[in-house]
């Protein structure tokens, strides 16, 4: 599977892409950095992020885009900025049919150091372990998007069977409402008939 990790963000959105193998091995086929200056209109900004993704969508071809879900515990304009950002990324992948996932911090701090509350160094020390890489990915934008996108890969399997047995779970209960109303159905025609 080939999955694009997104750390959105309007003055720095980091971009990687990697595939997976067998088990939990990943490896990193790119990651970047785009960037975009704080003083241009939002319009311009939010355009610059878009070619970018569409210029790496067209690239990669990716299967899945994971995402870094946002949190409203930072400054309502970075988390705005960061909102807008992660929707330009959203639609492109939208677009293309390329199914889309949102992770949360926590969730990709405890997927690549175990540790839900870690820091950007201990993620970025993990992720360069885990990818082999020859030295640390900078600046922590593109360390978080690699982190995003191995998270995913580790946590996808077990997604599809959660969302498998939610719809077999689904399916029994209608087989089991529609037993219960063909008893009732049967049982009120037997007291209609007496």
């Amino acid at each position: 599977m080939r999955v694009m990790g997104v750390d959105p963000g309007l003055t720095r959105c980091g971009l990687s892409v990697i595939e997976s193998g067998k088990g939990r091995q990943v490896i990193a086929l790119d990651v970047d950095v785009v960037r975009t200056p704080a003083g241009h209109p939002l319009a311009h900004r939010l355009l610059a992020i878009s070619d970018a993704v569409d210029h790496w969508l067209d690239t990669h071809r990716p299967d899945v885009i994971a995402i870094e879900r946002v949190f409203s515990n930072q400054n309502a304009n970075t988390a705005m900025g960061t909102a807008q950002a992660g929707g330009v990324i959203a639609l492109a992948a939208a677009r293309r049919d390329i199914d889309v996932h949102f992770h949360t911090p926590s969730e990709v701090k405890a997927a690549v150091t175990g540790n839900g509350r870690a820091d950007k160094a201990q993620v970025t020390e993990m992720v360069t372990r885990i990818l082999a890489l020859q030295q640390k990915p900078t600046p922590a934008d593109a360390a978080d998007a690699l982190a995003l996108a191995i998270c995913h890969c580790w946590r996808a399997p077990m997604l599809g069977r959660m969302a498998a047995a939610e719809e077999m779970a689904a399916e029994q209960r209608r087989k089991y409402q529609a037993t219960l109303k063909a008893k009732a159905k049967a049982a009120q025609m037997s007291r209609s008939t007496r």
